[in-house]
């Protein structure tokens, strides 16, 4: 029998306020990891739905995409219990908005503000080594208009 393939998708939002980023801290099967809001695709949304749902559920911040920083493919293999995993990942940049008053996504400890150099000293600790290049890929201006991504009125 063989095996289907598929890739994980996902999106991640890079957002910068004072020269800070709002990032998550979030347990795993590996321990606790620093990541950015991020998470999968769900079915029946769009990547910009996706970015926006899985931000309020980790930070409570209302966000709104106004870029995509890029696309990234990675290959994960956790140490810890073998599993080998394909990512697509999606990432934005946008404006923050209101923070609301609620529970942050199961797994997710605390969101945080950190600069680039608290980011850069937890290396070690960031969920996948996409952490850090979304993030420079940012502070090099790399930008596309959302006008790229297409989304079929029969995926809604």
């Amino acid at each position: 029998m063989s095996t289907i393939w598929k890739p994980s998708v996902t999106v991640a939002a890079i957002i910068e306020r004072n020269k800070r980023f709002l990032m998550v801290e979030e347990e795993t099967n590996e321990g606790i990891r620093i990541n950015q809001p991020a998470g999968h695709l769900d079915p029946n949304e769009s990547l910009e739905q996706a970015v926006i749902r899985e931000t309020l559920e980790e930070t409570a911040h209302d966000f709104t995409p106004t870029a995509l920083i890029g696309t990234y493919l990675s290959r994960y293999i956790s140490p810890k219990t073998g599993e080998d995993v394909t990512y697509l990942r999606f990432a934005f940049t946008g404006d923050v908005g209101q923070q609301h008053d609620r529970a942050l996504d199961t797994g997710i400890l605390r969101s945080m503000w950190m600069s680039y150099n608290e980011i850069l000293n937890a290396e070690h600790i960031h969920r996948s080594p996409l952490v850090l290049q979304c993030i420079d890929d940012y502070l090099r201006g790399k930008r596309a208009p959302l006008s790229l991504l297409f989304t079929h009125p029969s995926v809604l």
